[in-house]
């Protein structure tokens, strides 16, 4: 009786340990907020742009772990840090949610607040590809889409740096390097036009895409989707990493010519857990020295 009594207590004790550790990554490791900080150093980025501070957000995920008012405490932080640019890279939506109007009004107010001097920037993920209104969103809040295009950032003199992005693979299959055909020949111009290299930066939403990407036109890539595995454990790999995150699902990945980092992002997707993985966003200083 004593033995089937010790046993019985273990077996009670590990279902405890059990029901914990699943109440604390539905319901606590799904909240807070953590910043990431990196220092970029390139020769390349232009004296004009020494110190500026780009910050990345992405994989909200909206209605699943996050709410409106899990959002506006990302807007304020993002917000405190001071950016110059904010690039979001993608995943504004979840599949399995269905919003009505009033949380696409919270959405566009609360990515409308967002401040950034030199500009505001987004590329869909393969959950926004669809949907009818995220461009809407993009265009009402001020950010400017970069699907499968680029844009020159200036900050002071001439001199820019130029930011591209490319598109998710679900939403336009067509073969990566026609995606950035457009942003490869404008960097290859100006690039024989001036004295010295165009610093080039690269939004993708699929980590595991890098590969398709000629690296050497690129020398930072930011990106999301991986979410970290979302369950992080001790000598383990990252686990229920998504497909297009197979890979590449670590923060950093020295590439040579290219550095890539991967935001471990905001929300939850179809598993609405995370344990040991406090949702994040990164800040970037630029400097050339």
């Amino acid at each position: 009786m004593k033995l089937g009594r010790k046993i019985l207590q273990i077996f009670l004790f590990i279902i405890g340990i059990f029901i914990a550790l699943f109440l604390y990554s539905k319901y606590v490791g799904t909240k807070g907020l953590a910043v990431k900080e990196y220092k970029i150093t390139n020769e390349s980025i232009p004296e004009n742009f020494h110190g500026v501070k780009l910050v990345q957000f992405s994989d909200i995920h909206y209605g699943t772990t996050i709410n409106y008012k899990d959002l506006q405490k990302i807007v304020k932080k993002i917000n405190a840090l001071k950016p110059d640019i904010v690039v979001f890279t993608g995943d504004l939506f979840d599949k399995s949610i269905s919003l009505g109007e009033k949380d696409l009004s919270d959405i566009t107010k609360a990515f409308s607040s967002i401040q950034a001097e030199l500009g505001k920037y987004a590329i869909a993920g393969d959950n926004d590809s669809s949907h009818k209104n995220f461009e809407t969103i993009l265009t009402n809040s001020d950010f400017i889409n970069l699907n499968d295009t680029y844009d020159y950032i200036y900050s002071n003199e001439y001199t820019p740096i130029i930011l591209s992005g490319l598109s998710s693979r679900k939403g336009n299959k067509e073969e990566t390097s026609a995606k950035l055909k457009t942003s490869i020949e404008e960097i290859t111009k100006y690039n024989v036009e001036k004295e010295t290299p165009l610093y080039s930066i690269l939004l993708m939403h699929e980590p595991d895409e890098i590969t398709k990407v000629d690296q050497s036109y690129y020398k930072l890539v930011l990106a999301g989707h991986s979410l970290g595995g979302s369950i992080h454990l001790p000598f383990v790999k990252n686990l229920l990493l998504e497909d297009g995150a197979k890979t590449y699902n670590k923060d950093f990945y020295d590439l040579g010519n290219s550095q890539l980092y991967i935001s471990n992002g905001l929300g939850t997707s179809s598993f609405t857990y995370r344990f040991l993985n406090t949702p994040s966003i990164n800040l970037f200083r630029l400097t050339n020295k």
